[in-house]
């Protein structure tokens, strides 16, 4: 085995930043959310018409829907959606047929491994680190939204309780917060903009954000559409309850972190342990090798991994 087990890690880490690197060239700086100013104010000071931003951004977040029915992006649709990737669903295929291509070419030149193990790593890392790249664009774009909305609630507060309509908070939001708060509710100014009802734009919100204060926002404003009362004394409560959720949600986080990181190190360390050996002594198994009992315990081993980082998910994996 050798030294292949490192050659394989070190392409698996450049494919995956590949894909990012890829996508930045293609859209420019515009996609990251560490960007001060949000994508839809980007698009607009370009000089494009809001007509033409607001066709953009909506694109952007339908068409992953209809590719859930594709066989190869069916798994990766949700994620992709959530994620909010400008790239298209076809545009995700090429990515992967160009990275199983470019890693194929790779382990050729760099490994002895036989052409079905090539084929079989090629098609693992191409599709794998795509799914990796937009699972972890997903949750990192949650995790900004959830710890964004309460400002974007208190910000609707205080412009509700200065005489603004409720359109105007969401269009200060708009323009104040970065993203992915920001884009979103440009997204319902526009809509708004254009004769949509701001309760059906929120519900449309709901179902492309995958996140459960943002419903609590949607059906408080759909209360008090149909009943009255004080908006901006809702809103400060519903504000009040999603920090203290988030809270709640950081300190689970730090009571489980040992946790979580215990189950993965004592997953993880026996494959990297077989890896090292082999890198440091290759021929250390050849004479077990050929036992009978050698490949039954080896997928033995292997399924009590995966059962052990099922149970220590399932042990902290706690619902708030």
């Amino acid at each position: 085995m050798g030294i292949e087990p490192l050659i394989y890690a070190a392409i698996f880490i450049a494919v995956f930043f590949l894909i990012e690197g890829i996508y930045l060239a293609v859209f420019g700086k515009s996609v990251r959310l560490e960007s001060r100013v949000n994508r839809r104010l980007q698009l607009l000071e370009k000089g494009e018409t809001r007509e033409s931003v607001m066709e953009t951004l909506r694109k952007e977040r339908e068409q992953h829907k209809e590719s859930r029915g594709i066989p190869l992006l069916g798994l990766m649709a949700k994620k992709a959606a959530i994620a909010n990737i400008a790239f298209s669903p076809m545009a995700l295929v090429g990515m992967m047929a160009f990275l199983i291509v470019a890693v194929f070419i790779t382990l050729t030149f760099s490994t002895q491994s036989g052409i079905v193990m090539r084929i079989i790593v090629s098609l693992g890392m191409g599709i794998g680190s795509v799914y990796m790249w937009l699972n972890s664009k997903a949750k990192k774009r949650m995790d900004l939204f959830q710890e964004q909305l309460p400002d974007a609630v208190e910000l609707m507060v205080r412009s509700l309780r200065v005489g603004h309509p409720f359109a105007s908070a969401i269009n200060i939001v708009a323009q104040e917060m970065p993203d992915p708060v920001g884009t979103e509710f440009g997204i319902l100014v526009d809509e708004n903009n254009f004769g949509a009802e701001i309760v059906d734009s929120l519900n449309k919100m709901t179902e492309r954000v995958d996140v459960q204060d943002l419903r609590f926002l949607s059906v408080a404003v759909a209360i008090q559409t149909q009943s009255g009362g004080n908006l901006a004394e809702i809103l400060e409560g519903l504000a009040k309850v999603i920090r203290a959720r988030f809270r709640l949600f950081r300190r689970v986080a730090a009571i489980t972190a040992e946790a979580k990181w215990s189950g993965w190190f004592l997953s993880f360390f026996p494959v990297a342990a077989i890896i090292a050996i082999n890198v440091l002594q290759p021929n250390y198994y050849d004479k077990i090798e050929t036992s009978p009992v050698f490949i039954p315990l080896a997928v033995t081993v292997f399924v009590l991994l995966i059962v052990n980082v099922i149970f220590m998910r399932m042990m902290v994996d706690i619902k708030v």
